[in-house]
């Protein structure tokens, strides 16, 4: 059993400041080839991670500390939805369906609790949608 404590979250979180990607993961699953995956998800503020679409899985976020913002997206790159997951508001998670763009904007240093179908698959081209800045 693995036991998700204040200990495991803060470890993480230091990970992530270290990496330059400002974010670090710890799977629960045991390899990429699994069928679910389940992973804790350390952000820190500037990293980026691009608006992108998983065309046949559902993902879903749950918040476990800090505050992020989770963006959903029109094929135009136009924003149609926006909540910021926090515990002090009550707002815990959000689901994304398949193939439905969207982002996450680390607002605090947060760690996520994140659910999707495996086997993993790197993005591409058509994976990550371009917006115009």
């Amino acid at each position: 059993m693995k036991i998700i404590d204040d200990n495991l979250l803060n470890n993480l979180a230091e990970e992530a400041k270290k990496s330059p990607r400002l974010r670090m993961n710890y799977n629960f699953h045991q390899s990429l080839q699994d069928k679910c995956h389940r992973f804790l998800n350390a952000l820190e503020p500037g990293t980026q991670i691009p608006v992108h679409h998983h065309p046949t899985k559902d993902e879903t976020f749950v918040i476990l500390k800090g505050r992020v913002r989770v963006l959903t997206y029109n094929d135009q790159g136009e924003v149609m939805e926006s909540c910021v997951l926090s515990h002090e508001d009550g707002l815990y998670g959000a689901d994304i369906p398949k193939n439905v763009w969207h982002s996450l904007e680390c607002l605090e240093p947060c760690v996520l609790l994140e659910c999707k179908e495996g086997p993993f698959i790197e993005h591409d081209v058509d994976g990550i949608l371009e917006i115009a800045k």
